[in-house]
């Protein structure tokens, strides 16, 4: 006891004062620790502070103090008239927004159009919001109901026949297209060295068309007394919804699963009917308006749009097939893949344009903006499938054993279990192409094609706005549109990822 209270330790006099802690909170804070709390922050703060005043000052002081907003036509953007140095000439793009988001579209029917964007912001908001309910039936109508509403308010026209007439159309076109095909090589046989073989060949191919057509003689028959009915769209609607009902009852499980099946069938070809009746296509719908016509920001919506929608499906398939057992399926995905990612997008839409016509039939054509949707579609559908493809190889394969042990079929342990978790890693990359096939949809304007971009550069020969500061006007203001798309599309990425990543977070 004598040493413990020999060593102890009691201060005789208050200890002083520590000082404050450094704030790390709030813009001092933020200051302090993030931008100035060593030499190399400080000199990197500076070239930044130097950075923005040598590239936002500017660009807020052309587009916003020296701009013009109010005038009739170029002398109100010539600075000898403003009295000062003259900016952004907004009075231009006041004079020229029509044209930059219909294009060329008539005056009278662009009421189509603008109902055509109601509608894609009518599904596809509630399809963004998590919360909301019915996304199953949202989806549905976005997806497949929508474009085909789309299709016939932007172009118009009406319908002479449905499913029964389109097979039957179609099967006439391939049987058409191989005998023609070997009718082209019994011509070719005729003076060359290798006659016999073309002839010979040629004749069998003849002869597969004419079996063919044979076969698919009833069919076209059919097609034709639908055709001769006072009613030929009506029946022909029937009988496909009876067909293609029948057909999901069936392979549903009959009498014993398959009444929800056909009773979904059903309410889908009714829905259907009353789109018909309303739009009026069973009396020849709206005015065809020639998709040469179309341009703006219309062109670049359906370009982008269609682009994104239709690649997904395209880079799922082509993915899995390279991942598939099976070397037919895997080969020609590889060679698919490769082919269109080792051609540039500018040689896709030229051959898509140019080209494809001369190896169709003749007496069958393809819209000029369908030809470069496809090609887009098929171009944008092989980068999407190397990045689906990253996401399935993150997979471990111990998940796909696992489902197999747990009896699973293929289809199920694909659907259900490895592509969620592969969708998921690959968001980032996905929205990456999605945001590069937007600002790439402008390239559509060496085809003919008038997007924003073909627009804009349409409205600069237009001699009543031509000053100096035109050009950089309407750059700016078509800038800013693909920022808008561009970076909502980027945020809502993060969104998305952060809500389906929930666990890493934590």
């Amino acid at each position: 006891m004598t040493d413990i209270s020999a060593s102890s330790f009691v201060r005789q006099h208050l200890v002083p004062e520590r000082a404050a802690p450094v704030k790390t909170t709030g813009l001092f804070g933020f200051l302090r620790t993030r931008l100035l709390n060593s030499p190399t922050n400080i000199l990197f703060t500076i070239l930044a502070l130097a950075l923005l005043w040598y590239t936002i000052v500017p660009a807020l002081k052309f587009l916003l103090v020296d701009a013009v907003w109010s005038g009739k036509d170029r002398n109100a953007c010539l600075a000898d008239n403003a009295g000062h140095q003259v900016g952004a000439c907004w009075p231009y793009i006041q004079a020229k927004l029509t044209q930059l988001i219909y294009g060329f579209y008539p005056a009278g029917e662009r009421w189509r159009v603008n109902l055509t964007f109601a509608f894609a912001a009518a599904l596809l908001l509630p399809l963004l919001i998590p919360r909301l309910p019915a996304k199953r039936l949202n989806a549905s109508l976005f997806f497949f109901a929508f474009p085909a509403v789309a299709f016939f308010l932007l172009r118009g026209g009406g319908l002479t026949g449905f499913g029964v007439s389109w097979v039957a159309g179609l099967l006439q076109l391939f049987d058409d297209s191989i005998v023609n095909a070997g009718q082209i090589l019994v011509n070719l046989s005729r003076g060359s060295a290798i006659g016999p073989l073309l002839w010979g060949t040629g004749k069998i191919i003849v002869l597969l068309g004419s079996l063919i057509g044979w076969l698919i003689l009833p069919l076209s028959w059919l097609r034709d007394r639908l055709q001769a009915s006072g009613q030929p769209l009506w029946f022909d609607f029937v009988l496909t919804a009876a067909i293609v009902s029948l057909i999901f009852f069936a392979l549903s499980g009959g009498t014993r699963t398959g009444q929800r099946a056909l009773v979904g069938s059903l309410v889908t070809f009714f829905g259907i009917a009353i789109v018909i009746k309303l739009m009026g296509l069973d009396r020849g719908g709206l005015p065809v308006v020639d998709t040469r016509l179309w341009g703006g920001l219309l062109v670049t919506l359906v370009v982008s749009v269609t682009g994104i929608v239709t690649s997904m499906p395209i880079g799922i398939a082509l993915a899995l097939g390279r991942r598939s057992t099976i070397p037919l399926i895997r080969i020609f995905s590889i060679a698919f893949i490769e082919f269109w990612r080792g051609v540039p997008l500018i040689t896709v839409l030229f051959f898509a344009t140019y080209m494809l016509p001369l190896f169709l039939p003749g007496n069958f054509s393809v819209d000029g903006l369908v030809r470069a949707l496809i090609g887009i579609a098929l171009f944008a559908g092989a980068y999407q499938a190397e990045v689906v493809r990253g996401g399935l190889a993150a997979i471990p394969r111990g998940q796909g054993e696992a489902a197999s042990a747990l009896g699973l079929s293929w289809w199920k342990t694909t659907s259900l279990i490895v592509m969620p978790q592969a969708l998921r890693h690959v968001i980032p990359g996905l929205v990456n192409s999605f945001i590069a096939l937007f600002k790439d949809t402008s390239l559509v304007s060496i085809v003919a094609l008038f997007d924003l971009l073909g627009s804009l550069h349409a409205t600069f020969s237009d001699p009543t706005w031509s000053t100096p500061s035109t050009a950089f006007t309407g750059f700016a203001f078509a800038g800013m549109i693909y920022f808008v798309f561009c970076f909502g599309m980027s945020r809502y990425s993060l969104f998305v990822e952060s809500r389906l990543n929930a666990h890493h977070r934590h």
